[in-house]
């Protein structure tokens, strides 16, 4: 069980980005009251994703970062408190919608589909989890075992973690095939762990030795560094006779994308994951002819997270992640991120 104040504060500390002042301000804000199917959470940690860049673009007003965390329930809304399975003091990790009905067609693809129109996206639309609380709709919670999960660094599994569990998981490989991990920052080396797991092999490609040296410690059989090596598909296909089962893009690295095709062996999977901010050339015939075919995928629905995080304890699959502190360290890991040096994900931890 988790530490519960005794009085929950009417006030907190939020670091937002501000972008009028175009920076992280920490300010003092309310603390949110659960509504409906929601309980608060006092945040043990949270971290910082590629998409919170995305967020930081498209800010006209203040906002609480962060769309991964984990903490302890505090308080439930009442029409949780008995039916929910959840009590206060459980640890929890969780997704990060809030508004959505959770269970009409549009929901069923993802939240963000639902036909209600009241949909929110925590660290877009409304406030995230750079928060001392935060609130957590109880369709995207999943207890956690804390003799078995790391609550400092366990956020990252709830945006990055779950999404590549994913990628891995829907390309429906089998023992001994290759996986082919395009893009070897946070989220290929948390795949790279997932793919292992999974008794995959692993070929990381990245244009940063030290990305490419991380996913080799996390158990990557082979790295290339596609920048600094003109040789590296014609190895790669030598190393993997012909070519990997499977490739996931984790990058929006356009370039990327057009050089993705020849990894793949005849027959093999193109995963998407990441988005690149421009269209990316596909040749209709090459799908025709079945040369590869192209699936995508992300951190989808609440129906499918349990899976997801019940694979994650049994294997003990941490992310690779940095604690950098408390909210104070939140401009830096975003000058780092902007800046591309982020060789693993990095997080901050609350008291």
């Amino acid at each position: 069980m988790g530490s519960v104040p005794k009085e929950i504060p009417k006030t907190m500390k939020a670091g937002q980005w501000d972008p009028a002042q175009n920076k992280i301000v920490i300010n003092t804000i309310p603390v949110p009251i659960p509504g409906p199917s929601q309980f608060l959470v006092k945040i043990r940690s949270a971290s910082l994703c590629h998409s919170d860049i995305l967020a930081i673009e498209q800010a006209t007003k203040p906002v609480t970062l962060s769309h991964e965390g984990v903490g302890h329930i505090v308080s439930l809304h009442p029409s949780v408190q008995t039916s929910s399975g959840f009590s206060v003091g459980d640890a929890v990790g969780f997704l990060y919608i809030l508004g959505a009905c959770f269970e009409c067609a549009g929901c069923m693809i993802h939240n963000l589909h639902c036909e209600t129109g009241h949909q929110l996206l925590q660290g877009f639309t409304t406030d995230g989890f750079f928060a001392e609380y935060a609130l957590v709709d109880v369709h995207n919670a999943a207890k956690l075992d804390e003799g078995v999960w790391d609550m400092e660094r366990a956020s990252p599994v709830f945006c990055a973690g779950i999404t590549s569990f994913h990628s891995v998981d829907s390309c429906g490989l089998k023992p001994g095939e290759w996986f082919g991990v395009v893009g070897a920052g946070g989220l290929g080396q948390i795949s790279t762990q997932y793919a292992k797991a999974m008794g995959l092999k692993v070929v990381a490609i990245d244009v940063a030795d030290a990305n490419l040296a991380e996913t080799k410690k996390l158990g990557a059989d082979a790295v290339f560094n596609s920048r600094t090596n003109p040789d590296y598909v014609a190895q790669l296909k030598e190393l993997t006779g012909g070519g990997c089962h499977a490739v996931a893009l984790y990058t929006n690295a356009v370039q990327a994308f057009r050089a993705a095709p020849p990894l793949i062996r005849l027959g093999g999977t193109m995963m998407v994951i990441g988005i690149p901010k421009e269209p990316f050339p596909v040749s209709a015939m090459d799908l025709v002819m079945g040369h590869y075919r192209i699936k995508a995928d992300c951190t989808s629905i609440p129906q499918r997270m349990q899976k997801a995080v019940d694979f994650t304890a049994k294997h003990g699959i941490m992310p690779n992640v940095e604690i950098r502190g408390g909210l104070e360290a939140l401009q830096g890991m975003i000058d780092e991120m902007r800046a591309g040096r982020n060789a693993k994900r990095t997080a901050i931890v609350f008291e």
